[in-house]
């Protein structure tokens, strides 16, 4: 494709779920409910870690992390994704759609690096008991955060810096329901092989290091946790990491489907719907159904707020 024969790109067509008719309403309305619910829960476990002194332990700080990553990701895709679905595709300007893409993918490297220090510190907490408290403490915590940030804002100036030397000219539509990388490549009449080999180098250190330490990880947790003589020991010591296996096996199984699927369009949408939409909302639940110490600080915000509306 020449670009001198075509005018730049403006506007971002994007077409989203086609023909979707009498459905589009119910969709709209389930996408608008799961949309609320997943800041409710991710907000509650920031204010619900933020105000119980028994949940300021470095794996619930860091819980709240991926709260707020949740949070980026699903507000980056959802609301816009509204607008499509009801009007059954929607056109935003291209700096937006860029601007979108930016978000999507800050949330998602984030992400895979805060499931890696997690799976660390559940790691250092069941194989390292004795040293847990020396080696993971608060300025460990705030180091380790400050460091994911710089790394992800590096990251971003990476991709946009080889963005902005593409151009975009003709077509302007996205048979997809969010400004995702390789649709926008696909609207790119400059050669992309130079963005595409950064995007897979990039993928060493935010996918495939971070699938590597947890598998490690996991390892040594499951070889230490049979070698626990009791039954109850074992199955509580399991218990401490069951909620972050939950979630990392939710997160990466959906993520590693994408990549199973590379030409069928229609699966590659469900399957993003599942991890940019259903995935942010099933976190906080698998967390708060599956912590005891999330249901208790839960169990008595309930009660002092019943107690100060009888008062």
């Amino acid at each position: 494709m020449q670009c001198s024969n075509f005018s730049q790109v403006t506007k971002i067509v994007l077409l989203g779920f086609q023909n979707l008719h009498r459905l589009k309403s119910i969709l709209f309305l389930l996408l608008l409910i799961i949309y609320c619910i997943t800041l409710f829960g991710n907000l509650q476990i920031i204010l619900l870690v933020s105000s119980s002194k028994n949940l300021q332990t470095p794996m619930y700080f860091f819980l709240t992390q991926l709260a707020f990553s949740d949070i980026l990701l699903s507000s980056s895709i959802v609301p816009n994704m509204l607008c499509v679905v009801l009007y059954e595709g929607t056109t935003i300007t291209f700096q937006s759609c860029l601007t979108q893409f930016y978000f999507f993918t800050a949330s998602e490297a984030l992400e895979c690096l805060l499931l890696t220090v997690m799976s660390y510190d559940r790691y250092q907490a069941i194989c390292n008991p004795l040293h847990y408290s020396s080696v993971i403490n608060f300025l460990f915590c705030v180091k380790v955060i400050i460091l994911l940030w710089a790394f992800i804002f590096i990251i971003i100036l990476m991709i946009s810096s080889s963005m902005s030397h593409l151009q975009f000219s003709g077509s302007n539509v996205i048979d997809h329901f969010f400004c995702d990388f390789a649709p926008l490549l696909d609207l790119s009449c400059s050669d992309t092989f130079v963005v595409e080999m950064e995007s897979m180098l990039l993928a060493i250190p935010l996918v495939l290091c971070p699938f590597a330490i947890i598998t490690v990880s996991y390892i040594y947790i499951v070889f230490t946790i049979l070698k626990i003589p009791s039954v109850t020991g074992r199955q509580k010591t399991f218990s401490t990491c069951s909620s972050h296996l939950a979630v990392v096996s939710l997160y990466y199984g959906s993520l590693i489907s994408i990549y199973l699927f590379p030409n069928q369009t229609n699966i590659k949408k469900v399957l993003s719907l599942f991890y940019t939409v259903i995935t942010p909302l099933l976190n906080p639940v698998i967390y708060s159904l599956r912590n005891t110490d999330i249901k208790q600080g839960l169990a008595k915000i309930f009660f002092s707020l019943k107690a100060e509306l009888l008062a």
